[in-house]
């Protein structure tokens, strides 16, 4: 059997769909889709493209939005956030992460979509690309790009300072603004913070917000929600700061800072301004 992946030009998570589908075997073909997005549409194009063959998408919002709808007109199973495949059994998680599930497919054909960052990004490929007849279903009036202020996104930062509700207060995240200026890289925080109204939701990161994949997570009064973790699996490696030594985070921490992050994040940045002026 051979398969078709969904791919979107420049997308990590795309590239690990890649390697999910080259790891069943068999012929692989990539498409991209261009357009404004209309999932309904596109599952349309996307199964004219496939034919009889397997389907793979990345495990992002829209791949498994994309996947649901194919899934629905085909009357197939979507079998998501796939971490393995055994010819018809599968391994895949659930609840953010935190369970693996071992099923059975029970179809002549697949539908996948693979887990965020549970495999490595293959090289990117030509893909054929796809033009869906979306008239009369979605028009674009305007397109307005984010106001990132010239700083650097989530999604692309290499380091990323993000706060929880150990910060204490909107103004209390001076001092990672301050910090992560310092370093590039961008300011997060977890759902209870944007609850509290201290940061908007575009700030938010975790499984419900932004899944960020940065060179270093630095993660200052932060629990280690589930959900919250869930958005954190990319990251190569993650700092964690809190004055609870027993706070979930430090499972997953490559490294642990147990103590006053108001006291910690300042000398963090003070010890990097005496570095950098010698």
């Amino acid at each position: 059997m051979s398969t078709l992946v969904f791919i979107e030009q420049g997308d990590e998570l795309s590239l690990q769909a890649l390697t999910l589908a080259q790891s069943l075997g068999g012929d692989v073909r990539a498409v991209s889709i261009d357009g404004p997005y209309a999932p309904s549409a596109w599952a349309t194009a996307l199964i004219g493209a496939a034919g009889e063959d397997d389907i793979v998408a990345p495990g992002s919002d829209r791949g498994n939005e994309l996947l649901a709808h194919v899934a629905a007109q085909l009357d197939l199973p979507l079998t998501a956030n796939v971490t393995e495949v055994r010819g018809d059994e599968v391994t895949r998680q659930r609840w953010g992460g935190t369970l693996l599930e071992e099923a059975r497919i029970h179809a002549d054909r697949k539908l996948l979509t693979a887990a965020p960052f549970a495999f490595a990004a293959s090289t990117s490929p030509e893909a054929e690309v796809l033009h869906p007849d979306v008239s009369g279903v979605v028009q674009v009036v305007e397109h307005v790009a984010p106001d990132t202020g010239g700083k650097v996104s989530l999604a692309d930062a290499k380091v990323v300072v993000s706060g929880g509700r150990g910060v204490g207060s909107s103004e209390g995240f001076a001092i990672l603004e301050e910090l992560a200026a310092l370093l590039e890289g961008a300011v997060g925080c977890s759902r209870v913070v944007t609850s509290a109204g201290w940061r908007p939701h575009t700030d938010q990161v975790g499984q419900t917000g932004t899944k960020v994949s940065p060179d270093l997570y630095i993660a200052c009064g932060i629990s280690g929600a589930t959900q919250h973790i869930a958005g954190v699996k990319g990251a190569k490696k993650l700092l964690a700061i809190n004055d609870d030594p027993e706070a979930t985070i430090f499972n997953h921490a490559d490294y642990a800072v147990i103590g006053n992050l108001h006291e910690i994040v300042p000398a963090i940045t003070a010890e990097l301004r005496k570095v950098r002026a010698t």
